[in-house]
Parts: structure tokens; sequence; C-alpha cells
């Protein structure tokens, strides 16, 4: 087991090695993800083939995020798990912009979302293993407030330069984005990384305990709860931005790489609000709250953006998606984390859930794409927003069980 010694870390640097690893990963992770549609629509495309090439790279990364948890689980290396996905997605970004062909579009997508299945229970596992369960809730409420800060930074950054300069220079930004992200994670020394609470395995254990069976993931009533909320809150808000960039492009609503700038800082900047709130919450209430709140969003937001396609639009719009994804980006991967404190499997856990959310994720631009094609934008926003009355549904009927396990006060 690895522990930190004061001899041989500074705890400070560590910190801030992981804060900037959130900050730097956010535009790699994304690259030029948010701007596809928009690319690939001045290059020829229709919104139909475009969602499916996005739901075809969305189903390939949901498939592996439960095994990526698995390996981070058992490797004693999770700082590899950073660094290769980063090579790869910057690699497989690069694709794009030698062709456009369908083919080639395909493949950098389902290897970016392949790639980026491992990064995020990667950082999962090395905050865990870092702050331990005690702590992880107030670090993960930091980590993602400086994630959501990078993507403020990437995407201002990126309709700068895409307004001057095109796609390339997007992607220049992102290879960027990556090499710093690499550089962060490998300031954080293997050492101060503890591979059995990293996992989840209780500080009182020994360290010949076993980690429990995978059949405690099926088990779970409240994770499986969980994931299903999730899932139907992804089908309907996975598409939403794309095709909101899409409708205004096709509007003629200004510069299309500006709009989609403009659509990613305003939802981040409210993100890094709703991340520290949703940690604040979570000491004093427990988890429930947070995720029905986040819930509450996206048909507000559905209905917001079937009816204003535009500039005045687009502040409401993506103040709602802000909050929404905000409060998710802590209370989701905090509450696995308590949910399976103690079973070992905190990480396949995290990917386990993330693949069923990610159905839904993935399904939702096909679904989207074909909608605005077939009968028009603003319909698709309408039927897209009520698929979270699922969730809101199914978080109500079963809060009494949900409730005692999303106080984690009682850790």
């Amino acid at each position: 087991m690895k522990t930190i010694t004061a001899s041989s870390t500074k705890p400070n640097g560590i910190y801030r090695a992981l804060n900037a690893l959130n900050f730097f990963m956010a535009d790699m992770q994304a690259g030029i993800g948010p701007f596809l549609g928009i690319f690939l629509l001045a290059n020829g495309w229709k919104s139909g083939p475009i969602g499916t090439v996005m739901t075809i790279g969305g189903v390939a990364g949901m498939l592996m995020t439960a095994p990526a948890g698995a390996v981070i689980d058992e490797t004693t290396h999770k700082r590899r798990f950073v660094i290769i996905p980063g090579v790869c997605t910057v690699l497989a970004s690069a694709l794009i912009l030698i062709s456009q062909k369908f083919f080639v579009v395909t493949l950098s997508q389902v290897a970016t979302a392949i790639a980026g299945a491992a990064i995020v229970p990667a950082v999962v596992g090395i905050t865990l293993g870092i702050v331990k369960q005690k702590g992880f809730n107030k670090q993960n409420g930091h980590n993602q407030a400086f994630n959501h800060a990078g993507n403020v930074t990437g995407a201002a950054l990126s309709g700068y330069l895409g307004m001057k300069w095109g796609m390339p220079a997007i992607f220049v930004l992102s290879a960027l984005f990556g090499i710093l992200s690499i550089i962060s994670v490998l300031q954080i020394p293997a050492d101060s990384i503890d591979d059995r609470a990293a996992r989840g395995m209780k500080e009182s254990e020994k360290n010949d305990e076993k980690a429990s069976g995978f059949r405690v993931l099926l088990s779970c009533k409240s994770l499986i709860i969980l994931a299903v909320a999730l899932a139907c809150f992804h089908l309907g808000n996975g598409a939403l931005l794309p095709l909101y960039g899409m409708a205004a492009a096709t509007k003629s609503q200004g510069n299309p790489y500006m709009f989609v700038a403009l659509t990613i800082v305003i939802a981040q900047v409210v993100m890094i609000g709703a991340s520290i709130v949703a940690m604040k919450m979570a000491e004093g209430k427990g988890y429930w709250l947070v995720m029905l709140l986040s819930f509450i969003a996206l048909p507000i937001r559905g209905f917001i953006a079937s009816h204003m396609i535009s500039h005045t639009g687009l502040y409401p719009v993506q103040i709602l998606d802000g909050i929404g994804a905000g409060l998710q980006s802590v209370a989701v991967p905090g509450l696995v984390a308590h949910i399976l404190n103690g079973t070992g499997r905190i990480n396949v856990g995290q990917g386990a859930v993330m693949t069923v959310q990610g159905l839904g994720a993935a399904l939702s631009p096909a679904i989207g794409g074909w909608i605005a094609q077939g009968i028009g934008y603003n319909h698709a926003f309408l039927i897209l927003g009520s698929f979270a009355l699922v969730s809101i549904a199914v978080w109500v009927i079963y809060s009494k069980t949900l409730k005692k396990d999303c106080d984690i006060t009682t850790n």
C-alpha cells in the first residue's frame, strides 16, 4: 500500500497538480467535439448523419467505461490512464482534419471515446487515493470547479481561434492542453496515491482484505436507481447543446464558432458556482436534493430552447445546462463513492454508472438529430427535455431508499 510521507511529498504541491490536471484535461477531453457539428455542416453533412456519428462514438465509449474502471481499481499505475488516453485523444481528433469521410470521422469519434473512457474514473481514483473517503466530497468539488474553469478557458479560446483561423487552430489548442494535462499528472508522485483507498477499501481494513465481487454492483438498489435516472436524463441532455449550435448555424445567428463557444462558456461559468454549491449542499443535506434539482433543470431548458433559438435564448438555455451538469459533476462521483465505500469496487462502479448514463448520451444525438431533420429543431428540444421527467419520477418514487444512501454524514 502506498502512503504519503512528509519527507517524500509536498501535499500542497500535490493538490495544486491535481487542480491543474482537472483544469487542463477539460479541453483535452472536449477537444473539437463541441465544434464538430458546425465543422461537418460546413463540409456538406446533414444533422442526421452527424448525430449518427456522435452516437457511434458514444456507444464505443460507453462499452469501455466499466472495463476501464475495473482496470483502474486493480492497477497501481493510475497516472498512465490519464497520459495514454490524452495522447490518443489528440491523435484521433487530428484524423478529422485530414478527412471528413464518414468512415474516418466515425473512426476518430470511436477512438476518442474509448481513450476518454478511462480518464474520469482514473482521476476519481487518483483523488480518492490522495484525500481518502473523508476528504473526497470537498476535493471533488474543487476538482469540478477547476474542470469547469478549464472548459470556460478552452471554449473561449477555441471560439476566438476558430473565428480567426478555423478548425486547425482549435485542434492545436486541444493538443496543447493535452500536453499540459500530462505534465500536471506527472507532478503527482506515484507514492502519494494510496491504491487501496483509491478503489474504496476502508482505512480500517487489513492490507490483505480482498475487494467484493462484481455482483455487489447488481445487488445495490440505490446504484441501479441512480444509473436509470441518469440514463433518462442524458437521453435528453446529450444532444441539446450540439443541436442548439446547429440550429443557430442554420438560422445564421452570427459566427457559428463563436456561438458554440459562447454556449460552452456560459454553461461552464455557471457550473463552477454550481459545483461549489453542490459540495456545500452535500455536506449539510446529502446528495438527494442536489440530484433532484439537476434533473428538474432539463425540462425547463428544453422548453426554453424550443421557443428561443437566438442569442437571447442562449443565456437561459445554457445557464440551466450549467446548473444541471454542475450539480451532477459533484453529486454523481461523490454518491457512487459513498454508496460503494468498503467494497473495493468504486472505480468499476463509477464506470458502470457512466456506462448506463452513457447509453442515454450515446443515443441522444441520433434521436435528436433525426427528430430535428424530420420535424424541426423546436420539437426536438421539447422532446429531449421531456426525458428528464422520467428521471424526476424515479428519483421521487424511490426517495425513501435513496435518501439514506445519499446522506454522506452517515459515513
